[in-house]
């Protein structure tokens, strides 16, 4: 669940909704965890480009930096990691609330669910119709329960190994599972050498949530995910040249930043990776060890050969009956008269 705002009013659920991806420049978002609000920055340009000359970033870091004495575009890449803490000062972090941004959209892409619902309507919607994550809402309380991720099947899954049905299912070979879904000339992929300004855009253009690194013979060395936008800037090495570090020394970047913060996060754990011929279950016991939400598929050679993400999965144990949902989208959330979807 990366960025979300949601809203709860009499016995509608008003919705959840995912903003865009290089929208604004902060907003609340509810941890996979807690119902607790917390902030996230995420990167304020839908247009990126190395050519450029003022990106909403620089020219937001400018603007504060005037506001300590200082000008001109020095100062703002000399914030470096006080980037965080000048954006958390202004009026607009502080003022604006969930209300202003929640009715945004009208559904995109969570839908709540309630207690009483399947577990076939919890795995369809996790996987055909590509929602990330659900809310649980109690109708009756007027109150959000839980939100399931596709994480938490995954890791349910990773618990089942060594029951009988399981093993029927989960000692197939992925090929013999049709997996991986995706071909390798379809891959969202970035070159080591490209800015890595243009891996955060294609996730944006192509609705992803990570993707590869790869060198010049197209094997892997690391993987980005959209989480991963926030070390552009609050990290002081990265920020000051978040216009031209490329994506091979993003990735280098953000691992030594890390290791000095002594934090923990996926991209220390470099490629994550099977083969076609691995059984099911080792692939799902991998994701839920790592807990990432992708794994590339490696021939012989290191090459890539495909991707298979936890919605991948999910979709393998599940197959919708005709008319299975009825009129189930249909009026689900109001429409916000200011919807723009």
């Amino acid at each position: 669940m990366d960025f979300m705002a949601w809203e709860v009013k009499k016995h509608n659920f008003c919705g959840i909704w995912e903003l865009h991806l290089f929208s604004v420049d902060v907003v609340p978002y509810l941890t996979e965890r807690r119902t607790t609000l917390r902030f996230r920055l995420v990167c304020a340009s839908s247009n990126i480009t190395d050519e450029c000359h003022e990106s909403e970033i620089a020219a937001r870091g400018r603007a504060a930096a005037s506001d300590n004495g200082q000008s001109g575009p020095d100062a703002a890449a000399s914030m470096g990691g006080d980037f965080f803490e000048n954006l958390t000062s202004s009026d607009f972090y502080k003022n604006t609330k969930v209300k202003d941004i929640a009715g945004s959209f009208r559904w995109a892409p969570f839908l709540p669910i309630q207690n009483s619902d399947s577990f076939l309507t919890m795995l369809l919607l996790l996987s055909k119709y590509r929602m990330k994550s659900l809310p649980v809402l109690d109708l009756g309380d007027t109150k959000i329960d839980n939100i399931i991720s596709q994480s938490c099947v995954v890791h349910v899954l990773a618990e089942c190994v060594g029951l009988p049905w399981f093993e029927t299912w989960g000692t197939k070979k992925l090929s013999e599972l049709g997996l991986p879904v995706m071909k390798p000339n379809c891959i969202v992929k970035v070159r080591e050498d490209e800015p890595v300004l243009q891996a955060f855009k294609l996730m944006r253009l192509k609705g992803v949530g990570g993707l590869p690194v790869v060198d010049g013979g197209k094997k892997p060395i690391g993987n980005i995910s959209i989480r991963d936008v926030q070390y552009l800037l609050t990290a002081p090495e990265i920020y000051k040249d978040y216009r031209s570090i490329t994506a091979k020394n993003f990735l280098t970047a953000v691992r030594c930043y890390l290791q000095e913060q002594h934090e923990k996060s996926a991209i220390l754990q470099g490629i994550i990776a099977c083969a076609k011929d691995d059984m099911l279950k080792e692939v799902i016991l991998r994701l839920a060890g790592a807990n990432i939400h992708r794994i590339y598929v490696l021939d012989n050679e290191g090459n890539l050969e495909g991707v298979i993400t936890l919605r991948d999965i999910i979709s393998r144990l599940v197959h919708e009956p005709h008319g299975y949902f009825g009129d189930f989208f249909d009026g689900v959330v109001p429409l916000p008269k200011n919807s723009t979807v």
